[in-house]
């Protein structure tokens, strides 16, 4: 996961709605069933989904009134705290 990219994928949904980022998520979990997909692209596929996700938890913690660098920030600590 990508900070940068979450950052700018929030920025996004807050200007306008999740629902861009929750169709894209439909469209690119489809494309994964493809013919022909090769692994280093389903790792691209993969690495773009979970950002996604990614900005969609931080958007609903700003939405639930949390600043916005403080749910960047916690989403953050929980994935870096994975698997510890």
């Amino acid at each position: 996961m990508r900070l940068p990219v979450i950052r700018h994928l929030v920025e996004f949904t807050l200007k306008n709605d999740d629902d861009y980022l929750i169709e894209t998520l439909d469209v690119l979990e489809d494309l994964i069933d493809a013919r022909g997909i090769k692994d280093d692209e389903l790792d691209v596929i993969g690495e773009l989904m979970s950002n996604m996700i990614g900005a969609l938890e931080v958007t609903k913690e700003i939405k639930k009134g949390v600043n916005k660098k403080e749910a960047l920030n916690a989403f953050m600590k929980k994935v870096t705290s994975v698997g510890k």
